[in-house]
This record gives C-alpha cells, sequence and structure tokens, in this order.
C-alpha cells in the first residue's frame, strides 16, 4: 500500500510540477512536432464534432458495445500489455485497432472519437508512459480516425447489411483503402516523429519492424470482421473479445521469442539467433553448391572509447555501427553482434570477391561514421574516425562448416590488427 500511495504521489508530483514533464527532455524539434500535430488534431476534432449530425439511438448501441468490449479486451489482457510495453521502447503496436477501426466505420464521428478517448485512457493506466506521449498518439490516432472518416463517406453509404455479391465487393475494397488511410497516417506522424529523434534513423527504427507492421495490418483486419458483425450480428462481437486477448498473448510470446535471439543494445540478432539463421544458409548453400562468406568485424581500440568518454558512449557508437552495418548489406546479409565490440555477418551466395568488396564497403561506411554522445560528465561531444578489422572467410573456400569460417574470419582478424588496423584481411 505504502509503495502504491508513493507511486500515485510521484505521478501526481510531476503533473503539478510542469518543469519536471518529460516533454522539456526530448529534443526540441520532437516537441514542436508533435506539439503542431496535436494543435492539428485538435482543430481538426473541433471542425468534425461541430459539422456532423447527432447520433441516433442505434449509433448509442453500437457505441455501447464496442466501448464494453473494448473495455473487457483491455482489463483482461492488462498483465500482457504491462509486460509487452516494459520491453519495447520504439514502436509499440497496440490491438486495441480491433475496436477503434470499426467504430470508425460505422459510427458518426462524435462517438468514434468517444471510442479512442475510452480506449486510449484506459490504456495509459496499463502504459504509464508519460503524459506527453499519451497525447501525441493520441492526437495521431483521432488525425487517422478522422481521415479515415471522411475517405470512407467519400464513397457515400457504407452499409454493411444485406449485401449482394458485386456490391460486397465495392464495399470491402472502400473497406481496404480505409484500412490503408488508417494505418498510413498512424505510421506517417509517429514515424516523423521517431525520426526526428534519431540521429541516424533507419527504416526499423522509424516504422518498426516488418513483424509489427504485420501484426498492425492484421489487427485493422479483424477491425473489418468486427465491424460486419457490429452491423449485421452484434452478439458474436464476444467471439472478438476472445481473439483480441488471445491475440494479446501470442503477440507476447512472440515478442519474447525475439528478445531470447535479439541483443538488446544494437538491435542485433545476438549470437543465438545469428547462429539459428546461419546454420539454415549454410546448409542451403551445401545442398545449392553455392559460396557463402563469413565476415567478422572488430572495432579498433573500441576500450578507449569506454575508458576516454564512459561506456554510454560506447553504447551510442554500437547503436550507429549496427545502423552502418544494415546501411551498407543486403536485405539478406545475416548480421549479429559476437560479443563486446564484435560483429559477425553471413553473406549468402557470396563468393571470395564478392566478400572482400563487401568488407571493404563496411570499413569504409564505419570510418565515416559521426557519433554525436556525451562525455563522463554529460557533456556533448562527437566521436568519428573510427577505424576497423574485417576478417573475411568463404564456403567453400576456405572452410566447410559453420564453426570453421568463424575461426577462418577471426584469425584473419587477428592478422589485420597485427599488420596494422584499419584494414580487410581474407582467411588463410
Amino acid at each position: 500500500m505504502n509503495d502504491q500511495r508513493e507511486e500515485r504521489q510521484g505521478y501526481l508530483g510531476i503533473i503539478v510540477h510542469p518543469r519536471r514533464w518529460a516533454v522539456w527532455k526530448q529534443p526540441w524539434r520532437m516537441t514542436g512536432y508533435a506539439i503542431g500535430w496535436e494543435l492539428v488534431a485538435a482543430g481538426a476534432i473541433i471542425v468534425a464534432v461541430v459539422g456532423s449530425p447527432a447520433p441516433h439511438g442505434l449509433d448509442w448501441f453500437r457505441f455501447a458495445s464496442l466501448a464494453i468490449c473494448a473495455t473487457v479486451h483491455i482489463q483482461l489482457s492488462r498483465r500482457q500489455e504491462e509486460r509487452r510495453r516494459s520491453r519495447q521502447s520504439t514502436v509499440h503496436i497496440d490491438l486495441t485497432a480491433i475496436w477503434v477501426f470499426p467504430a470508425v466505420l460505422v459510427l458518426p464521428v462524435q462517438l468514434a472519437l468517444l471510442v479512442i478517448l475510452i480506449v486510449r485512457v484506459q490504456r495509459w493506466f496499463t502504459a504509464r508512459r508519460p503524459l506527453n506521449r499519451f497525447i501525441f498518439s493520441t492526437a495521431s490516432l483521432s488525425c487517422a480516425a478522422l481521415l479515415t472518416h471522411i475517405t470512407i463517406e467519400a464513397f457515400g453509404d457504407l452499409s454493411m447489411v444485406e449485401l449482394t455479391g458485386a456490391n460486397s465487393l465495392r464495399q470491402f475494397l472502400v473497406l481496404a483503402l480505409g484500412g490503408l488511410v488508417y494505418l498510413g497516417t498512424q505510421v506517417g506522424i509517429i514515424g516523423g516523429f521517431f525520426a526526428l529523434g534519431n540521429q541516424s534513423p533507419t527504416a526499423r527504427t522509424v516504422l518498426g519492424s516488418r513483424e509489427d507492421n504485420e501484426l498492425e495490418a492484421v489487427t485493422v483486419a479483424l477491425g473489418m470482421v468486427t465491424a460486419i458483425l457490429l452491423a449485421n450480428f452484434p452478439a458474436a462481437l464476444v467471439i472478438m473479445i476472445v481473439v483480441s486477448v488471445v491475440g494479446n498473448r501470442i503477440a507476447e510470446v512472440r515478442q519474447l521469442q525475439v528478445d531470447v535471439r535479439t541483443d538488446p543494445k544494437t538491435g542485433l540478432l545476438n549470437m543465438r539467433g545469428w547462429r539459428e539463421v546461419a546454420e539454415r544458409e549454410m546448409n542451403r548453400a551445401s545442398r545449392d553448391d553455392v559460396p557463402c562468406a563469413l565476415l567478422m568485424v572488430d572495432l579498433d581500440h573500441f576500450k578507449s572509447i569506454n575508458d576516454t568518454w564512459g561506456h554510454p558512449a560506447g553504447d551510442d557508437v554500437l547503436e550507429y555501427v549496427s545502423h552502418a552495418l544494415r546501411s551498407a548489406t543486403r536485405p539478406s546479409d545475416v548480421i549479429g553482434r559476437f560479443g563486446g565490440e564484435e560483429f559477425v555477418l553471413l553473406l549468402p551466395d557470396a563468393d571470395v570477391e564478392e566478400a572482400a568488396t563487401a568488407a571493404e564497403r563496411i570499413r569504409q561506411t564505419i570510418s565515416e561514421l559521426h557519433v554525436p554522445t556525451t562525455d563522463k560528465r554529460g557533456g556533448p561531444v562527437a566521436i568519428s574516425n573510427r577505424t576497423t578489422s574485417i576478417g573475411v572467410a568463404v564456403y567453400p573456400v576456405h572452410a566447410a562448416t559453420l564453426d570453421s569460417l568463424l575461426q577462418g574470419a577471426d584469425a584473419a582478424v587477428y592478422e589485420a590488427k597485427e599488420g596494422g588496423r584499419n584494414q580487410v584481411r581474407l582467411a588463410a
């Protein structure tokens, strides 16, 4: 009880002291961007609400059905959602689109916005994120809802009752277009926010992973099903509650699987995850009789970064190097963090010449990095002109197994370091 009382007092203390708000701790460009969209959302909401007709009896029944179902879903999945959010620091996919998207499709705009408010307030008590992030994400969701509502209305009445074959196809296409607008608007607004907060943005850090976006697309598709059930068979919404709760649990299990295979500092595969994928690629190379290259990348004098500027600066360098590795390689290349300042890459279908070219490109890319960070006292510094030693081993030229390739590339790295560092060496 005392812990809960102190936690509540902590939140209240932050709310009543504006100087402690998290919004002032982020870059000004992010703050300005967020406030700009919040003002756009506020103005759009006022215009939409004032210009819309009053809801009638059926609208209120559908609103109550969605609000109750969403509340049951949120409360039943609260623990899973808390655990998911505690493990995720960037883009987070919220499965409540199962209820919000049908509200946008079926309800008048006033009631659709009220469903959003009910869902978001309950999620805030689950997430306990800074209030400024809550307001911004709610504003982006509201903008997506209003723009989707306008898009749907442009095609006339979206009746989902007693549809004929030809008309059902037209209505489905309108629903699909609405889903694209709903997803695209949120991705664009929130992605812009993350892009402004990252010195070296990538598609993954800005837009989320492919798995994240697949999950969001599935959630919106389930929202379409919910809208059809709401219009034709409201009692069947109980099925969607079960689906949404199970979906939260599946999403948590999927995230746990990703966490086990991922390095938390860089977002790359850890050695467990990397080895699983690399073994499959090696088996394919052996079966199809094609080459496969392994690169060992070792940052030169990395310990001096930690000693001079502190470990947070070293972590920033590792993060920037991970972005550089992604940008300098192909989507099919398998990148992992070997440990410490070492990274390992498997390049499918790459022969000796292609592997050496790729290694040189990586070495050059890392040497051009400019990493803004802080020193041991929190002052701003920039780290640049870092060199890298890279070892290359190719199947079947240098070795026939994954472990042998690792040993060969590792030995080549030591030769590069003994030869003066900042160079690429092939395995013996």
